[in-house]
């Protein structure tokens, strides 16, 4: 029997340079707990490495998805989410190929720390997270749907890191398999979204960087059987009975 299940596909760990340090996993775990927040997906800049810290310290709830949100040549940002680790990690080496082999400098852009489960730091990763990988954006939404993951397109209503800003409207077959409006965007500029594309699945997600970002408020609901990564692949695709339920459709509807 399906029902309702609170989804937040983007979350950034300490991992990523503009987290904060409070997004360990124990922080980020205990939030969506007390949110009532059953899936999320850990999208760290380029990386994936501290997928495992997060799933470990949550334990099945909520679940945690493995992800990462890559940089690509154009400087869009699109949300690469997968069913496992083992996938996700050798995709990271994929983006890594094409990446410029430049040393992070904390002091200008932050620590970028590998943890465990309980928040204690392993290592830190050198390599500077915050820079594009050269595959463009195409080639990046097509690797990995090849490799049976899902491809959004984040916050393409932002003015920066976003299809629209960095190559103008996206083709009404643009196959991505769903694209993220930025939680902080009112229901109008939403509705106008979902206006001009009526056929397209749209998410909403935190993007958060600090715990307090992380809320029910910028959460998608689906409909789903369970709390899984094939239930929400159905679902973005409206298959099988599964849904998106727009947060934003009341606005177009009346």
């Amino acid at each position: 029997m399906g029902r309702i299940y609170r989804a937040d596909l983007h979350i950034h760990t300490v991992l990523s340079p503009c987290g904060e340090l409070e997004m360990d996993a124990p922080g980020i775990v205990g939030r969506a707990r007390d949110e009532g927040i059953d899936i999320i997906a850990v999208t760290d800049h380029n990386a994936s490495d501290n997928y495992r810290a997060v799933s470990d310290y949550a334990d099945g709830n909520p679940v945690v998805l493995p992800g990462m949100e890559v940089q690509t040549g154009e400087d869009i940002h699109v949300l690469t989410i997968f069913a496992d680790e083992d996938t996700v990690k050798k995709f990271q080496e994929i983006i890594r190929l094409k990446m410029m082999p430049m040393k992070n400098a904390p002091e200008v852009f932050g620590h970028q720390p590998i943890i465990d489960s309980k928040g204690d730091i392993l290592e830190f990763e050198d390599l500077l997270l915050m820079q594009g990988t050269l595959y463009d954006i195409d080639s990046v939404v097509r690797m990995t749907q090849e490799r049976g993951g899902i491809a959004i397109l984040a916050h393409v209503d932002r003015p920066s890191f976003s299809y629209t800003a960095a190559l103008g409207p996206f083709p009404e077959d643009y196959p991505a398999d769903a694209f993220e409006i930025s939680s902080a965007a009112s229901g109008e500029a939403a509705a106008k979204w979902l206006g001009k594309y009526p056929l397209r699945t749209f998410t909403r997600s935190s993007d958060a960087h600090m715990i307090e970002h992380i809320s029910r408020d910028r959460c998608t609901e689906m409909y789903l059987e369970a709390p899984s990564f094939d239930e929400i692949k159905l679902a973005i695709a409206g298959q099988d009975g599964r849904y998106i339920i727009s947060p934003w459709r009341e606005n177009l509807d009346g």
